[in-house]
């Protein structure tokens, strides 16, 4: 798959964490890399902040969460037309094969492992093609 066209404007992030100092984190790398980030407690928020947005660059979801987790939330906007080819990671602690392997039929398109640095959130959206100044189509 070629690389996007770059558009103007900033690239729009949806986090999708329980924890709140989790959030503040990957927001902070995700702002300094030049995104616009959008906050989610659970998958039941995030579907409800996913469903209002016309598109997003990217979705980080964390996979073990109240009220609704991450496989759930990616299996339910992975039926929304519009976010079937979003990009979308997984951040999670989980590095059981069975939970990855779940997550992947769910939808996602890539797996980040906590604890990370900003270095390899960066790593995980170029190989998404998901890289700063550039948008998805």
């Amino acid at each position: 798959m070629s690389p996007s066209p770059a558009r103007p404007g900033p690239m729009i992030a949806l986090v999708i964490e329980d924890s709140r100092s989790m959030r503040a984190i990957i927001r902070q790398f995700l702002v300094e890399l030049g995104f616009d980030v959008l906050e989610a407690e659970n998958g039941c928020e995030g579907l409800e902040r996913l469903r209002a947005l016309d598109r997003v660059d990217v979705v980080l979801v964390d996979l073990n969460m109240p009220e609704m987790g991450g496989a759930e939330f990616l299996r339910i906007a992975r039926t929304i037309p519009r976010f079937q080819q979003a990009p979308m990671m997984v951040v999670t602690t989980e590095s059981e094969v069975s939970s990855i392997t779940a997550s992947i039929e769910a939808g996602t398109n890539e797996y980040l492992m906590k604890p990370f640095d900003r270095d390899g959130l960066l790593e995980k959206l170029v190989i998404l093609g998901v890289e700063p100044g550039r948008r998805a189509a």
